[in-house]
């Protein structure tokens, strides 16, 4: 990942005025493969940068040393090694404080997943929690396939290629079962079929993890599953709760926030964004959700070097 993070011979993707810088991953020459991995000094300065931007590729970051915080989108992580993060394309990112970091990255277009498509839904789940602790027989099996892929990638032995989507898919495989730890418990995996309703429920929840998803309505969302909206709101109440009506107001107000911290679009742009055309309208929905104006929540929260105003984030 050079300073650039765009292909030779490309356009660099300039973004729209107002919002974070958005990368591309570099890759060598026509045949390169949309894949790299190495530590944070072979990737580059980049790797380490506190400036919030984008990518158009997924990131996994082993974190083995170092202190301060990883920002992304609107969630402040400690670093207390050792931790696995994992960062979608277009979550917005930076490291805040860093000092002394050091781990692997593995970076990859989904392009590279073409041998594991399910490996997609499983990112996506993982971006949602972003951010694992690891214990030490964890961080054991993750360095050691980290370590496995850098090498590979830096060797570039015959059949690499090979070589480099089954270790990413052992990889991103390990690192959902330490996500579903939080719902089952350390050691007890998920067993037998998932019940319709839930598996709905999930696929809604990673549909509204999408950015562009702020701005569409239930109708929309049950359309694009492939159900009927009645469907949808008795699989997604029976599994949470709560009506897809309630989690999609939660996803735009979420995507609001993100806008209003990382960018510099004006109100009525933001709101367009996330659906709603009426920017005074969006105010006031915006006050309703949160207790804040827009101007005041960018206000508290959309300064470089403290995205985040309360020191203790998640951990």
């Amino acid at each position: 990942m050079r300073s650039t993070t765009v292909p030779p011979g490309t356009t660099p993707l300039v973004p729209r005025p107002g919002e974070p810088p958005l990368h591309r991953l570099e890759v060598a020459g026509p045949d390169g493969l949309p894949f790299a991995a190495g530590s944070f000094d072979a990737m580059g300065p980049l790797s380490r940068t506190t400036h919030p931007h984008r990518h158009t590729f997924y990131e996994i970051v082993h974190v083995t040393a170092g202190s301060g915080a990883h920002v992304v989108d609107l969630a402040r992580w400690p670093v207390r090694p050792p931790h696995l993060a994992v960062i979608l394309p277009g979550q917005i990112h930076h490291w805040q404080d860093g000092r002394g970091l050091d781990g692997t990255l593995a970076l990859f277009t989904e392009d590279f997943l073409v041998d594991h498509p399910g490996d997609i839904d499983l990112l996506r789940g993982l971006g949602r929690t972003c951010w694992f602790a690891l214990d030490a027989e964890d961080d054991v099996r993750v360095g050691g396939l980290m370590a496995d892929l850098a090498a590979e990638h830096r060797q570039r032995a015959p059949g690499h290629e090979s070589v480099l989507r089954a270790l990413l898919h052992v990889l991103i495989v390990r690192a959902a079962r330490l996500d579903r730890r939080g719902e089952t418990g350390p050691g007890r995996p998920r067993s037998g079929p998932r019940p319709g309703p839930r598996g709905l429920a999930e696929a809604f929840a990673r549909l509204t993890a999408r950015r562009e998803a702020a701005a569409w309505s239930v109708g929309e969302c049950a359309e694009r599953l492939g159900v009927s909206p009645g469907h949808l709101n008795q699989a997604v109440r029976a599994s949470t709760g709560r009506s897809p009506g309630r989690l999609l107001i939660e996803a735009r107000v979420y995507q609001a926030q993100r806008l209003l911290a990382h960018t510099e679009l004006p109100v009525r742009q933001v709101a367009a964004r996330v659906g709603i055309t009426d920017p005074a309208y969006f105010c006031r929905f915006f006050r309703r959700e949160t207790g804040r104006s827009p101007g005041d929540f960018r206000k508290h929260h959309s300064r470089h070097d403290q995205s985040i105003e309360a020191p203790d984030g998640p951990a």
